[in-house]
């Protein structure tokens, strides 16, 4: 049977449904042990093991999130199903920033929905390697750290933000990449950067992170943390994401969400393959646009429209692929007619706070 031998702790308030749901699992090969509210259900957990955990959010007593938080106290391995009506997907949110694997939502209409989603999470653990997981642990490490250290005050986060941006002009073997970035206040909303990955791709992307707060040296923080997760995978042979533009946004979508800031971005995120002169390039939100230009000016490419990272029901990125001629740059830039105008002059001065320059800005690459 597709469940056998896994053992599910089941935790819901609602009688009827706990037993329809659990003779299911049952008659699936499961073993099931059922729980009325969090506070039962955390008694369970803490006194025998469970393979995963499938809660209800909205319940008496004690309600799944804190039922999740406790049971990630005692044992933060065993993956967690949340299941919810519409009307709290902001728990959702926070239950997913908790280390929920997956969330299902009422009424579902199909049982064998959550044999797939219980199937998949067991997957994922069990594929999960050890280095892997070791990598995961430090890069969390490093993204806590910089968080604890903008939640001090607004000063520490305008000094983070200014360390993230790179010089106005960097050059890698192949390619050279130049911007400029206006800001009218000490923190921006506006973020860029690139890497090489590997000897044969670049990366390199722009966001715009909404609110424009304090909360955009946040977005900066998670944003250069969650690349450089997947940089650190991939230099050491265990994921190819970060040169997959279209799985890499979806990725961080994913992360956006479970980081429960709520914060939005409009993103373009460029992978570049140098031996060939591809360009694989991915977009979430509307507040950017991608560009080729050549001597005759700017190209704007054609990308469908998409919904900016952060949202919980997310979709897909936009996604193009592109062979660039001799003599063409790629371009990002903001809608704002005064910077595709600088841009075309060249005015490449990397981070710079003027007031009389609309916040916003471009990037180009040159290869």
């Amino acid at each position: 049977m597709a469940l056998k031998d896994v053992a599910v702790l089941l935790v819901e308030d609602d009688p009827v449904f706990r037993q329809v749901v659990a003779s299911f699992l049952c008659s699936r090969g499961a073993s099931v042990c059922e729980a009325a509210d969090g506070e039962q259900g955390l008694s369970k957990f803490s006194q025998q093991r469970f393979d995963v955990v499938l809660a209800d959010l909205s319940m008496p007593v004690m309600g799944g999130l804190d039922m999740l938080k406790a049971m990630s106290g005692l044992d933060a391995r065993v993956p967690s199903i949340v299941i919810s009506g519409n009307n709290v997907m902001a728990d959702v949110v926070e239950a997913l920033r908790l280390g929920a694997s997956d969330y299902l939502v009422k009424p579902i209409p199909d049982l064998y929905i959550i044999e797939q989603a219980i199937n998949q999470c067991l997957a994922e653990v069990t594929h999960t390697d050890p280095v892997l997981s070791q990598l995961e642990e430090l890069s969390y490490q490093e993204l806590n750290d910089n968080l604890a250290l903008l939640e001090q005050n607004a000063q520490a986060a305008k000094s983070v933000q200014q360390q993230l941006f790179p010089a106005s002009n960097i050059s890698y073997p192949h390619a050279k990449i130049d911007y400029s970035l206006f800001k009218d206040n000490d923190i921006s909303a506006y973020f860029i950067d690139s890497t090489m990955v590997g000897s044969e791709h670049l990366i390199l992307y722009m966001a715009h992170f909404h609110p424009e707060d304090n909360r955009a040296a946040f977005g900066c923080v998670l944003l250069r943390s969650f690349v450089n997760q997947k940089l650190k995978l991939f230099r050491n042979g265990l994921s190819k994401t970060i040169i997959e533009p279209f799985n890499m946004l979806s990725y961080l979508n994913e992360r956006m969400v479970k980081s429960g800031l709520d914060i939005y971005v409009d993103i373009i995120y460029i992978s570049i393959e140098l031996t060939k002169f591809r360009a694989g390039i991915a977009q979430a939100g509307q507040g950017l646009r991608c560009y080729l230009r050549n001597n005759e000016g700017l190209s704007p490419l054609a990308l469908p429209e998409s919904l900016q990272l952060g949202i919980l029901d997310w979709g897909k990125p936009s996604i193009q692929f592109r062979t660039l001629m001799p003599g063409e740059q790629l371009c990002i830039a903001t809608h704002d007619p005064l910077h595709k105008r600088l841009l075309l002059q060249n005015q490449f001065k990397g981070l710079v706070y003027d007031v009389n320059i609309p916040a916003g800005g471009f990037i180009q690459l040159r290869l």
